[in-house]
């Protein structure tokens, strides 16, 4: 029996890891795109931008940590095609069969059209792109970044621990508001503000001024052009499932995201997990997440092996999302949905922050900045399904 395992993320390396551990003693082979060993890419927008002295991109496991787990490594060697029907994953003009299939192949920055040729402008998602940035950064580069997202405002946090310059665009009047609301919006823009980084809300991007092929400035929708040697597209990511459109599997409409079910499920043995899966939360009345997180990753990635090698026990998925960010010295963090009848602020920003997510009569969400201590209390009331006025009462006693 074969395992294929197409994507060296995070969320294979753990599907790799479960097979083994659940007892799965046949063949293995882990497909990756980059000719890299899997690694943690969550580190790349903070403190590996942030930090002076030499750095290297680690990789979570050796290569001979994971020949002891008898993986059969086909790195640098992008999948180009499924076929669930002969039970083949095409490489090129080479094919794995599979018994049983996890895909995990994440997703790809979105990169600003017609910049290909300019230098000193990048997105930020895999290792390379993380040091490019660095060593920009590392000459005190003026930093321009295209987006108010998570990923954005970790590289604003990172030049402004450097002392450098920093501005951020963003399209929409008030950061993230789309994720997060406009309430818990506006303290986050708070933050840029206080520590210094220049923001252009409600602004767009109308082109890029340049001298010798490299970029030196970026025109905005309001007429200034603002000074740059680096810019820093921070305005998403899109599923890599570019080589599954002939699969048959169903792509969500919206990213081309693979659609599964609640047991993580898109086809006849072939199952998928982390950034690439949009999936049935139970304990969302079904709503279809798909989640860019490190923990989701894993504990897709474990739970997708898990049933792809024994698909009649596989169990509903229901785990309650969580996710960090690290902005200039505040920890960020989010459990839950975002998706709500109601968003209540329960800790004013002078102590701390939280922000509660109603629906219905329950918790679904919570956000919070320097509260550490409080968060996974929030996120098992929310996988109890804690009444709303509990999670009220709580956030009161705890700013008390």
């Amino acid at each position: 029996m074969t395992l294929a395992v197409v994507g060296a993320s995070l969320a294979g390396l753990r599907a790799v890891e479960s097979a083994r551990r659940t007892g799965y003693d046949g063949r293995i082979v882990l497909i990756g795109a980059e000719d890299r060993l899997p690694y943690d890419r969550p580190p790349l927008s903070k403190a590996f931008l942030a930090v002076d002295g030499p750095v290297a991109v680690e990789p979570f496991l050796s290569e001979d940590d994971l020949r002891d787990l008898g993986v059969e490594l086909r790195l640098g060697t992008p999948a180009t095609g499924l076929d669930p029907i002969a039970r083949e994953i095409h490489l090129g003009d080479t094919t794995v069969p599979y018994d049983a299939a996890v895909l995990a192949t994440g997703a790809a920055a979105r990169v600003l059209p017609g910049t290909a040729e300019i230098s000193g402008i990048h997105s930020l998602r895999t290792a390379d792109d993380a040091l490019a940035i660095r060593s920009a950064l590392d000459s005190g580069a003026r930093t321009v970044v295209i987006g108010a997202g998570f990923i954005g405002s970790e590289v604003a946090s990172a030049a402004r621990k450097r002392g450098l310059s920093v501005s951020i665009v963003e399209a929409l009047d008030t950061p993230l508001v789309r994720a997060i609301g406009p309430e818990v919006g506006d303290v986050c823009a708070d933050l840029h503000r206080a520590a210094g980084t220049d923001l252009h809300l409600g602004t767009t991007v109308t082109g890029f001024e340049t001298a010798d092929g490299a970029v030196t400035g970026v025109r905005l929708s309001t007429g200034e052009i603002l000074p740059a040697d680096l810019v820093v597209a921070g305005i998403g990511a899109a599923p890599a499932t570019a080589w599954l459109r002939d699969s048959g599997l169903l792509l969500h409409e919206r990213d081309g995201g693979i659609v599964c079910d609640g047991t993580l499920a898109a086809a006849h043995g072939v199952y998928a997990a982390g950034d690439v899966a949009h999936v049935a939360n139970a304990l969302f009345d079904d709503e279809l997440m798909r989640l860019e997180h490190w923990t989701n990753a894993a504990e897709q990635g474990a739970a997708a092996a898990r049933h792809a090698l024994d698909p009649a026990s596989a169990r509903v998925f229901s785990a309650v999302p969580y996710f960090w960010s690290d902005w200039y010295s505040h920890r960020i963090q989010f459990v839950g949905t975002s998706r709500a009848d109601e968003v209540v602020v329960a800790v004013p920003a002078e102590h701390g922050f939280t922000a509660l997510y109603r629906r219905g009569d329950r918790l679904v969400g919570a956000f919070t900045v320097d509260r550490p201590r409080d968060i996974m209390k929030y996120r098992k009331r929310i996988a109890a399904r804690a009444p709303w006025f509990e999670a009220v009462a709580f956030a009161q006693e705890r700013a008390a």
